[in-house]
């Protein structure tokens, strides 16, 4: 399971206390340090075969780990995920955008920053009590958050929508019925991804789904995963 921006392994642990206790359940940080492909291939190391959960920017690397080392991947679970800016001109939109909150990071320092970062539109249904704050300033740092903005964001990286179709496996695509932009990029990611591809959405949750509704999410992923034995 690989956390999203600004949240730690640990963050997963809400949804995971719903998982059959005897499930092998691994969660990894994000490693510092390598560049988009370079951090999913090390990703990969660390696991093994098996399913691969991903929220938000670990959904992305999820997805590239996939389509990159298909053997580790046996299937492939995405949370409020894209696959990233198709657009030249908005993939550097969103590069300067982050450069700028890489700024606002080194002049106001990291607490203030991720108080503002939590109170952005998109973490507006976030109850928070869920929200994981006091976990996300207990292990965040400024080169961390600042390498995940510049290196790991959706402005460098490379859009993987023209690979979905090699996805030879089954994929859960995962949204809240709030979140009204990412439910409409997880249908794009179903009909992109074909037949192997299924799309659950879950009541009253936005972007943090899996924050706003751990159990809801768990079950998902269990049901999907029973109806394929």
């Amino acid at each position: 399971m690989i956390p999203g921006f600004t949240l730690p392994a640990g963050s997963w642990d809400p949804v995971i206390k719903f998982f059959d206790p005897d499930w092998d359940v691994q969660a990894f940080d994000i490693p510092d340090g390598l560049d988009f492909v370079a951090t999913a291939e090390t990703l990969g190391h660390r696991g093994a075969q098996g399913v691969w959960v991903g929220y938000s920017l670990g959904a992305r690397l999820a997805l590239c780990l996939a389509l990159n080392r298909p053997e580790t991947v046996e299937r492939l679970v995405l949370i409020s995920s894209t696959a990233g800016i198709e657009s030249s001109d908005d993939r550097r939109a969103r590069t300067a955008a982050d450069n700028e909150l890489a700024v606002s990071i080194e002049s106001n320092g990291v607490d203030i920053f991720l108080e503002q970062w939590l109170d952005q539109r998109l973490f507006e249904t976030l109850p928070a009590e869920v929200a994981q704050l006091s976990e996300r300033k207990r292990v965040a740092t400024a080169h961390g958050l600042i390498h995940q903005l510049l290196v790991l964001g959706q402005g460098v990286q490379e859009p993987l929508w023209g690979r979905l179709g090699e996805l030879d496996l089954p994929v859960l695509i995962i949204v809240g019925q709030w979140d009204r932009a990412y439910t409409r990029t997880g249908q794009r990611l179903q009909e992109a991804i074909g037949d192997n591809a299924t799309l659950a959405v879950i009541p009253s949750a936005g972007h943090a789904v899996h924050l706003e509704q751990p159990e809801a999410v768990a079950h998902e992923i269990a049901a999907w995963l029973a109806a394929a034995e």
